[in-house]
């Protein structure tokens, strides 16, 4: 039997793989975790690649040199078809590499529970279709995709910024929401970044408020990693696209 190989870009000890890890595993993946002073990597080697956030901006390459390897390593897997999932950090490094534009959202940070809704070439994409209408998400960063690369394809979107997830290419994605968090880890952002729980709902920075908010967004992002491993394991098609 073939090994689905995925490799996961953890970029920052603030922000470990969490459960996606636990998820990747369970899907049937084996998981080769990698830090920035092992890029770079070279993603054939792999059958998905997933890429983490950080507390550190895209541009942020004179402290964080290995960006640069990231941006590299993620427009390799746009150009060979590698499946790739970019989270928060890694969607901003995503929409950079191919093109697009990132800046500080001038409506403020988005802190905990967001509310997005799927645009109509979502209801098509292989990862995105059985999602339902509206998704609860896990927010926690202040920078925001103000322009996406161009080609890419809007899927989910909210009110006050709108790019929440797209697709570049045929099969690299990139979500500006956590996935990976823990209760205990987004805890300890609240702690670390007191200055970001006022801009949180008062119930997302109790214990129980935390637990529910992640015991929500897992019942409906766990399917989408199952599904991320079965595009990576050649067992869902990835979009036709035609990349000149």
């Amino acid at each position: 039997m073939t090994t689905t190989r995925v490799c996961v870009a953890h970029l920052a000890d603030l922000d470990p793989p969490g459960r996606l890890a636990d998820w990747l595993v369970e899907a049937g993946a084996e998981v080769d975790v990698i830090r920035p002073g092992a890029l770079p990597v070279d993603p054939a080697a792999y059958a998905g690649v997933v890429v983490l956030g950080g507390p550190m901006g895209v541009h942020d390459t004179a402290d964080h040199p290995w960006l640069k390897e990231v941006r590299a390593l993620m427009s390799t897997c746009v150009s060979k078809r590698i499946p790739l999932l970019a989270i928060c950090l890694g969607a901003q490094l995503l929409a950079v590499a191919e093109g697009g534009e990132v800046q500080p959202g001038d409506e403020g940070p988005e802190v905990g529970r967001g509310l997005t809704a799927k645009r109509d070439v979502s209801w098509t994409d292989p990862l995105c279709a059985d999602l339902p209408l509206m998704q609860d998400v896990v927010h926690f960063h202040q920078d925001v995709i103000a322009r996406l690369p161009v080609g890419a394809e809007l899927l989910l979107s909210a009110t006050r910024y709108p790019t929440q997830a797209f697709r570049v290419g045929s099969c690299a994605y990139g979500v500006q929401f956590h996935i990976e968090t823990t209760p205990e880890v987004f805890r300890h952002w609240l702690e670390v970044y007191p200055g970001f729980a006022r801009w949180a709902h008062p119930a997302d920075t109790t214990d129980e408020g935390i637990a529910k908010l992640h015991a929500d967004t897992e019942e409906v992002w766990r399917p989408f990693v199952d599904r991320f491993v079965a595009m990576a394991a050649g067992e869902l098609a990835p979009v036709a696209k035609n990349l000149l």
